[in-house]
């Protein structure tokens, strides 16, 4: 049987003045979420606590592909609710929100995401991306445009293609997977992953405990600058003995 321990931080940045980002941490029912909000002040950090308030009804499942359609569910509701909302109270205003989301059940996984917030799994001394960019950059480097080092200086690389809110339709990914012992899954915000290169990532991220992990990593995404908000969640996978 599996077991998983996690720690998660949030943090404002140097240079925005709220905190759009929202995370939840419910590693009593194998699940964590992290949403990045988008449209500034009263509706960016609405979108995201929005997506994080619904995730938060969810129950515990003994069935991964039914947990997964209600996930989908809550985003579609939230995606309804935000469009409305959007519309009626705020002028016809988009308000939106990146979410990737991490589901573990003993030895399988799911994850679920729309926008640009990532998933990675750390195994075997590797670092791999579990979720693939919903971006507008993702899309040229897909189609062999652009490469990744260009893609960290186009002037598109903050726009996102799907997002919760975004659009009257949400269409979100999901990606079923093996779950092992010793396995670290990282879920974070682009304002934490712009900072650091996936070298940097892989290289401090497995310490003795989540806790620690998420603290040196935190520590290094702020002192390169942190232009955005940044957000971690370090899972670490055990075996029970």
């Amino acid at each position: 049987m599996l077991t998983w321990t996690s720690a998660q931080a949030t943090d404002v940045g140097a240079k925005r003045k709220i905190n759009e980002d929202n995370m939840l941490s419910r590693p009593d029912i194998g699940l964590w979420v992290v949403a990045d909000g988008m449209g500034g002040h009263a509706a960016g950090d609405v979108a995201s606590q929005e997506v994080v308030n619904a995730m938060m009804q969810l129950k515990e499942s003994p069935d991964l592909a039914d947990f997964v359609d209600a996930v989908e569910d809550k985003l579609l509701s939230v995606n309804y609710q935000l469009r409305k909302h959007g519309q009626e109270a705020l002028g016809g205003r988009t308000l939106g929100t990146t979410v990737v989301s991490l589901f573990l059940l003993d030895t399988m996984g799911a994850c679920v995401w729309a926008g640009d917030s990532r998933a990675y799994l750390y195994r075997d001394g590797e670092l791999s991306r579990i979720s693939h960019d919903h971006s507008a950059v993702q899309e040229m480097i897909d189609a062999g445009v652009i490469t990744h080092e260009q893609a960290a200086f186009h002037p598109h690389r903050n726009v996102i293609t799907r997002a919760v809110g975004g659009s009257e339709n949400l269409y979100p990914e999901v990606r079923v997977f093996t779950v092992k012992a010793n396995d670290w899954y990282i879920l974070c915000s682009d304002g934490f992953y712009n900072e650091l290169s996936e070298e940097l990532i892989a290289a401090n991220l497995v310490q003795s405990t989540p806790e620690e992990s998420v603290r040196i990593l935190m520590e290094k995404s702020l002192a390169n600058g942190a232009l955005d908000n940044v957000t971690l969640i370090v899972i670490h996978v055990g075996e029970e003995q």
